[in-house]
């Protein structure tokens, strides 16, 4: 949960160095060891092992174990008085807790008759930001309970017609949290706004078919990828001078790639530790980008993958990779599989994914969020009920069911979660999306804290 190097005052040890501390360390490990050792039922396809074998510790290594205290409270009082001790905190430490001692409780929101969310952001602690199916871009007050629409940006060429309005599919924030890029009234181009104002900035034009995700590379430059299987690398203009009425510029990309071997974007991410982006294509291959040189650099047909809808990305460089029937780990490195992640409900197509920590969060076409434990390589467990798994589960929403679809009443209806998000603290999250089938019109959003 948290570290804290003590500092030894007056020549004595601290409080937390207890040398029988060392011989409990070494019985986990050696348990853990023996845990890896044994060979399971179905052997894994990608094992990874430690870099030595040897229970010993350094004395130099054994004395800094002892002088760490994992305390919470040496924690906070450390930095209450601002001591020069090295401290840390897990910061999904707190989400893990509330899960696993079924704390979070679901806060239904009505957004009357806007139908599917299929992206998020929390803007700040009280506003979350949403795009949905019917092209609307809303801001919720978590505290106020109120919804405002943003005008959508209109695009600088006669109307194409509806058949180019589709939805607003992506929405992401720059790191500095000062630009919000998401997609415009036509879903072929990008659409950018200033925060926390969320006056427009500009409309970006190059793709020729719907635009299904983006990522931020930093606070300038952005990628975008669409169903016209390319990539366009977006430079966002410099802060214009304040005017009294907002206007917005229309900007082209910088570059535009071909995802070679690659039909229909479906997905990006972009991994900071190795500089790259990932993009997912709809035929089952996972492409790799350079950042820094914006080429392709490796393609990779995925196994038996099937409904490719989602990718995300940990720190370490796993890539999570939602399926019709499982989540798929790869390993950044090879692209090799790590692990499949097999549901626990049939049917249960996985439409979004999120990396907290070692915490993969799974959003479920059954109106389940689930959570898989990277570290412990299983499904999160509840302290609370020792045999069941946590997962959260969505109310209803609202659905308006089109007369002309058959078969649809016969099976009891549950929305599917296209999104959801994390606030900063890891306390609450936002879970939203709709009907699974296409023609069924309706929505679902909930906070659970």
């Amino acid at each position: 949960m948290a570290q804290t190097v003590r500092r030894p005052i007056e020549a004595r040890y601290p409080s937390c160095y207890i040398p029988s501390r060392i011989q409990e360390r070494r019985a986990k490990a050696r348990a853990l060891r023996l845990e890896q050792q044994r060979k399971p039922e179905k052997p894994e396809d990608f094992v990874c092992y430690s870099d030595s074998d040897s229970e010993e510790e350094t004395p130099t290594e054994q004395h800094k174990t002892l002088c760490t205290s994992y305390n919470f409270v040496d924690y906070v009082r450390s930095r209450e008085i601002q001591a020069p001790e090295p401290r840390s905190v897990d910061q999904s430490y707190a989400t893990r807790h509330m899960l696993t001692h079924d704390m979070l409780r679901e806060t239904p929101v009505n957004l009357g008759t806007v139908n599917k969310v299929f992206c998020s952001q929390w803007l700040s602690d009280r506003q979350i930001v949403f795009g949905t199916k019917c092209n609307k871009l809303l801001v919720y007050d978590v505290r106020s309970r109120s919804l405002d629409a943003i005008p959508t940006l209109r695009p600088r060429t006669p109307w194409p017609g509806a058949e180019y309005q589709t939805g607003i599919h992506a929405l992401q924030i720059n790191p500095s949290r000062t630009l919000l890029a998401t997609g415009a009234r036509n879903s072929c181009e990008l659409a950018i706004y200033r925060l926390p104002t969320l006056d427009p900035v500009c409309v970006g034009e190059a793709h020729k078919d719907w635009i299904l995700d983006m990522c931020w590379l930093d606070d300038e430059f952005l990628v975008t990828g669409s169903r016209d299987s390319k990539l366009a690398l977006w430079r966002a203009p410099d802060s214009p001078i304040t005017q009294a009425t907002p206007q917005h510029n229309y900007i082209a990309p910088l570059v535009t790639r071909e995802c070679k071997a690659g039909q229909k974007v479906r997905a990006l991410t972009f991994n900071r530790r190795w500089r790259e982006i990932a993009a997912l294509t709809l035929n089952g291959y996972i492409h790799v980008f350079n950042a820094a040189t914006f080429r392709q650099t490796l393609s990779r047909k995925l196994p038996s993958c099937q409904d490719l809808v989602c990718l995300a990305t940990q720190e370490s460089g796993i890539y999570a990779i939602g399926c019709k029937s499982y989540t798929l780990l790869l390993d950044c490195r090879t692209l090799q599989s790590v692990k499949k992640i097999t549901s626990r409900y049939n049917g249960c197509g996985i439409r979004s994914a999120t990396f907290r920590g070692d915490l993969l969060t799974i959003g479920t076409g059954l109106g389940l969020l689930m959570f898989y434990d990277l570290r412990a390589g299983k499904y999160l467990e509840s302290n609370i009920h020792s045999t069941k798994t946590v997962a959260l589960r969505a109310s209803r929403g609202y659905v308006f069911p089109d007369e002309g679809v058959d078969g649809y009443q016969q099976v009891k209806y549950v929305p599917a979660i296209y999104t959801h998000c994390y606030d900063d603290s890891g306390t609450r999250i936002f879970t939203a999306g709709g009907p699974l089938p296409a023609p069924l019109i309706g929505n679902y959003a909930g906070i659970w804290q």
